[in-house]
């Protein structure tokens, strides 16, 4: 088992990684939290697969277990689907000391954390990520969220859980697409970091390489976020360059509508972010071609329609990144260098828009 620490001002938790650690769920727990209410939260994809394999074991450990199934799909992280949770909790008598289990992807973690972190002012939480994507990127760090109509992730709290359990057998169990849709987040963090990691990434050419290599990648993944996020908890400086490709991808998303998962549009984002960088004179780096190729190399899209959007500058306002009239980007100057460079809105605007019509910028980020 790979165990990495993760230390706060505040708390400290281990993020413990193996596969076939579902199996032994239980006891995994019961070294973090004494015998209590748990709510185990999932979703109708991830329920018939694991919810009674690890319900019986919390059962058998002296839990009490409260099994809530949610429909899946992005629009569960909504305030009516957290309403409705709250109430669950409530009629169960769930207390202070408590706990919530988030068993499930992204949406499943991000709504069962934002959940505890909001139920009489704070209860216990663990994470049980099932998606790829949940395991390298939403379940670390302490981020929950709710979507609104405006934007993505715009009612949220940063929340650390007691514990998080990663298992990568539970790949075995997603289609290609939600597994690419992980991988792109790994692409993003191996471009960040550089190094071996960039190279064990240009070497996978398809979906089965990335499930022969899962371990590796996953723990890297994780490694390095964890460093990020001891070093920035609440995103007011290094932590910002996790959002690398997500200032467009973001926008993209939301302007999609569900038709491209957020993994996707991440990657639709690193190369329409970067590509933006380098025509508009804010690094001499030639990376687009290079983080392309690494992305098409196993099926995720790098571009979209959605970009040419006249809707696309309105989303980004609602970017959470946004400081008055300026936002951050975050962009690279080489693989492994990541830069912050914030840059006024209307400065933005313009080169989106000479990307539109072809024209030159009228300003450059700088």
């Amino acid at each position: 088992m790979v165990i990495i620490d993760v230390h706060l001002t505040q708390k400290n938790y281990q993020i413990r990684i193996q596969s076939g650690l579902y199996h032994i769920c239980a006891e995994q727990i019961a070294q973090v939290w004494t015998p209590r209410q748990i709510a185990l939260i999932t979703d109708t994809n991830v329920a018939p697969l694991y919810l009674e394999t690890v319900e019986s074991q919390l059962i058998q450990a002296g839990y009490q277990v409260t099994p809530i199934i949610i429909p899946a799909g992005e629009t569960s992280k909504s305030l009516d689907q957290a309403m409705a949770l709250y109430s669950q909790l409530a009629a169960a008598n769930f207390t202070r000391h408590d706990g919530v289990i988030a068993l499930g992807g992204g949406v499943v973690g991000d709504l069962a954390g934002f959940i505890a972190s909001t139920y009489m002012r704070g209860i216990a939480f663990i994470q049980m990520p099932t998606s790829l994507l949940a395991q390298v990127d939403s379940s670390v760090g302490g981020k929950t969220a709710l979507d609104l109509p405006a934007g993505k992730n715009l009612v949220g709290s940063f929340y650390q859980p007691d514990l998080v359990l990663i298992d990568p057998d539970f790949l075995t169990s997603l289609d290609q697409r939600q597994l690419l849709a992980g991988y792109a987040e790994i692409v993003k963090v191996a471009a960040l970091n550089g190094g071996t990691f960039w190279q064990q990434v240009t070497g996978i050419q398809s979906a089965h390489m990335i499930l022969a290599q899962a371990e590796t990648l996953i723990q890297q993944s994780v490694h390095y976020k964890a460093q990020i996020v001891m070093a920035d908890e609440k995103e007011s400086n290094q932590r910002q360059l996790l959002n690398y490709g997500h200032t467009i991808g973001h926008a993209v998303e939301t302007l999609a509508n569900g038709s491209l998962m957020h993994g996707e549009a991440v990657s639709i984002g690193l190369v329409a972010m970067q590509h933006l960088v380098e025509q508009s004179g804010l690094t001499e780096a030639h990376l687009t071609p290079v983080i392309t190729t690494v992305l098409n190399a196993v099926g995720l899209p790098t571009d979209s329609p959605l970009l040419m959007s006249d809707r696309l500058f309105t989303q980004l306002l609602h970017d959470k990144k946004n400081q008055g009239d300026a936002i951050n980007l975050v962009y690279l100057d080489a693989i492994g260098v990541p830069k912050i460079q914030s840059i006024p809105l209307t400065t933005l605007a313009a080169n989106l828009f000479s990307k539109k019509t072809g024209n030159q910028p009228t300003d450059t980020l700088q």
